[in-house]
């Protein structure tokens, strides 16, 4: 795997190679290109509110810190002291005041990772040290982007502008956070992790794959349902079984859904409707979304139910529930998963209370749908060992040309999501690998 003539020839338009999924090559080649060049998501600017707040993450397989600067600006730091290498914050989140220090040698630094002192600086007299990139401080990423309040980074120094990347795909970022009276979000509380022994991208390809909830899901969902109807079918539904009941939508929901795709790998379900577009109405959200957009704007916006917005290369938004899952590859065959909610600032905490529910039933380790997933990403990465077949069909409802570069609406339970992220992946990949020969 030392060519981008060898990235290109694992994806063939309507089969992917298993090695994409388990080879330990593709995977150092897809942390040193792909996530290099991309434009991924690090967190939320609630996460770190006040000077001095830090926030540590991964973008893929480098440590890096969100960091609110003492002029109020959100920062993006490789978590990696320029003196031997240590991690500066080992925490998950916290406030280092006015600086960051090492706890190795103590050098200090800025919020914005600028040098601030090192000990014994009499030491250096004579030395090149102020010639090196090691006297500047802690290394920023590349470049930082937020958007809507959500935080972005793009490793490499150049490269494709965020506007560029996202493209109109970012409506669903906008239709969620809308959604607030305010026009805010705010972080409700640490994530849900969960470790996956299977790669990232079996994770994100899931979200749009429409073709398995009636089936991988009638162990849990569908013997919810059953008790459900022996009952009666009580109205009005709890919203327990109003959140639980839409996984086993028929086929025929999912086909009309729809599937909508952008450029560079982004594509979301639910055009039309979504297991999202029933819930019951919270008393008083529409009249406060009212009071601030006014009745037509307020309906336009609610009446948008996207399913799951795919953000490549590894993060899904859900609007209507206000949540956020990030794929954190962590090897070839282990993925770290993080699911986020949000409360709408000025809405019916009602809301807050259904997106919490959502996400313990659904996301969370002890969750009741999310194992059934789990059980199909931990079967697949086992048999894409065996030697049977070499290559993973994705060609459902292929058609004879597509043009990934364009936006397209399709059936719901087309596979076009997929082949349009393994197109971006290749792209992104190989253009770096050409660039780097």
């Amino acid at each position: 795997m030392q060519t981008a003539s060898d990235i290109a020839a694992l994806f063939k338009g309507d089969q992917v190679h298993r090695d994409v999924y388990t080879s330990q090559a593709v995977y150092k080649l897809e942390m040193q290109h792909l996530f290099v060049n991309t434009w991924v998501f690090v967190g939320h600017e609630s996460q770190t509110p006040n000077k001095g707040d830090y926030y540590t993450t991964h973008i893929g397989d480098q440590p890096v810190i969100q960091v609110r600067h003492s002029d109020g600006e959100i920062h993006v730091l490789h978590n990696r002291c320029p003196h031997k290498g240590t991690k500066i914050a080992i925490d998950r989140e916290g406030n280092t005041g006015k600086f960051f220090r090492c706890p190795y040698h103590a050098w200090s630094f800025k919020t914005d990772g600028c040098l601030l002192a090192i000990p014994l600086k009499k030491g250096y007299e004579g030395t090149t040290l102020k010639q090196t990139e090691n006297a500047k401080g802690i290394k920023a990423v590349g470049a930082v982007h937020v958007h809507r309040g959500f935080v972005f980074a793009r490793l490499a120094d150049t490269g494709i502008g965020f506007d560029e990347f996202f493209g109109d795909s970012l409506s669903s970022i906008d239709n969620m956070v809308d959604r607030s009276p305010a026009g805010r979000l705010e972080v409700a509380g640490p994530p849900l992790r969960y470790m996956h022994q299977c790669n990232w991208k079996m994770l994100v390809e899931n979200q749009t794959d429409t073709c398995h909830p009636m089936v991988a899901h009638e162990s849990s969902a569908g013997t919810a349902v059953s008790i459900w109807e022996e009952m009666g079918s009580p109205e009005p539904r709890p919203p327990a079984m109003q959140i639980i009941a839409p996984f086993m939508s028929p086929y025929e929901f999912f086909e009309e859904m729809g599937i909508r795709t952008w450029p560079n790998g982004h594509g979301h379900t639910g055009v039309h409707h979504s297991i999202h577009s029933n819930y019951s109405a919270i008393p008083g959200y529409f009249e406060a979304m009212t009071a601030s957009y006014g009745e037509e704007r307020a309906k336009e916006i609610l009446d948008e139910n996207r399913h799951n917005t795919i953000y490549f290369p590894n993060i899904m938004v859900k609007g209507p529930i206000q949540q956020l899952r990030n794929f954190i590859p962590m090897g070839p065959n282990k993925t770290l998963v993080e699911s986020y909610i949000y409360r709408l600032v000025d809405a019916p905490v009602e809301l807050l209370a259904r997106t919490a529910m959502y996400n313990r039933m659904i996301n969370a380790p002890t969750s009741i749908v999310g194992h059934d997933d789990l059980e199909m990403y931990e079967r697949a990465q086992e048999g894409l060992l065996s030697d049977g077949l070499e290559w993973v069909n994705i060609q459902r409802l292929l058609t004879d040309e597509e043009n990934y570069g364009d936006e397209a609406i399709e059936n719901g339970t087309t596979e076009r999501q997929m082949r349009n992220q393994f197109d971006a992946w290749v792209k992104f990949i190989t253009r770096s690998m050409e660039a780097q020969a």
